[in-house]
């Protein structure tokens, strides 16, 4: 399902990469087929699935850590198949940081330019602009032993930046981080790309980082795109009962022969005659919201409602409930 509006803006934008049936098969029958996806300048898509659907292995195969055994990778419109790592207009940042422990971050900085034999007037105007949009100014003479781990992956992300990619490449970059710093480094990157304009392929298997830092998703399942769309298309109209059950909290309630998908925000409780009916189990607090767990039949569904109406309930209360948006399934799906 595609927003006409994201389609006629892509429609004017000029491609970035193009995967054209690509494919990886590892020995064992692992791998990815078929892959076929348009990336547009300044776009960040990121692939999200659970571990072991694919998902690592495209962006490898982009940045060329993995050779392909079909198809091809197109960036500018140029056949990238065949380049070895340093030779591609990519930058990979991993989830180890992968900084040298005995450089100074100035030392791990200019390292890259040093190959590309850059001026070293240039190299420190580069350095001191890179640290300053990061926001790492005067950490060049700190070792990353120093640093916290967001600081580390900040300076492997300004590392990267530095060789001027046209694309660049993240596998779960914040994904060793703890809960607070991630979501800093998940609104540093939204504000770095945005400045800079450029274009990013993102991996995370955490949906709620692809919804946050996204203009399009690609949901992954068994090494298949199960849905691409904006994180809007994808929470609203998942494709899939994979990608419903994926992204977000999602209730699923058997009705006449169907299967439907309904939001715990979708779903209300009401004075009237409701839908259906159900047995308050738990009433949980959640700071501006509360989320109520209620048995219909032998299902708990889960409903988010205000406080106010909260303090009406208690366990074992009989209630009325009322779906409201929601996506329909078959049974058999």
């Amino acid at each position: 399902m595609t927003n006409t509006m994201a389609g006629s803006t892509a429609a004017n934008r000029k491609v970035k990469l193009e995967i054209r049936n690509m494919a990886k098969k590892y020995d064992n029958g692992d791998g990815v087929e078929n892959i076929n996806l348009k990336v547009y300048e300044g776009e960040i898509v990121t692939f999200l699935g659970p571990s072991g659907c694919g998902k690592s292995t495209i962006l490898r195969a982009i940045g060329g850590f993995e050779d392909v055994t079909g198809g091809d990778i197109l960036i500018d419109g140029k056949s990238i198949v065949g380049l070895a790592p340093e030779n591609r207009p990519t930058a990979m940042v991993f989830q180890s940081y992968n900084l040298w422990p005995h450089m100074t971050i100035y030392e791990n900085l200019a390292f890259g330019l040093k190959l590309r034999k850059v001026p070293k007037k240039t190299m420190d105007e580069d350095i001191k602009k890179i640290l300053e949009l990061v926001s790492m100014s005067g950490s060049e003479k700190k070792y990353p032993s120093q640093l916290s781990g967001g600081q580390q992956q900040r300076i492997a992300i300004a590392r990267s930046l530095l060789l001027k990619p046209s694309l660049l490449l993240l596998d779960e970059p914040f994904s060793a981080l703890d809960a607070k710093i991630r979501q800093q480094m998940r609104e540093e990157l939204k504000r770095i790309q945005s400045e800079l304009g450029i274009t990013v392929i993102f991996v995370t298997h955490d949906q709620e980082e692809a919804m946050a830092v996204s203009h399009r998703i690609v949901v992954m399942n068994k090494g298949k795109f199960d849905q691409v769309g904006t994180p809007d298309e994808i929470y609203d109209y998942p494709a899939t009962l994979h990608v419903a059950s994926f992204i977000g909290e999602m209730n699923f309630i058997k009705q006449d022969g169907v299967t439907l998908a309904v939001r715990p925000e979708d779903l209300t409780v009401t004075e009237e005659k409701g839908d259906m009916q159900g047995v308050v189990s738990t009433v949980m607090l959640m700071g501006h919201y509360v989320q109520m767990t209620a048995m219909v039949g032998d299902d708990i569904v889960k409903c988010f409602i205000n406080r106010n109406q909260a303090e009406q309930l208690k366990e074992g209360n009989v209630v009325n409930l009322k779906i409201g948006k929601h996506t329909q399934f078959p049974m058999s799906a």
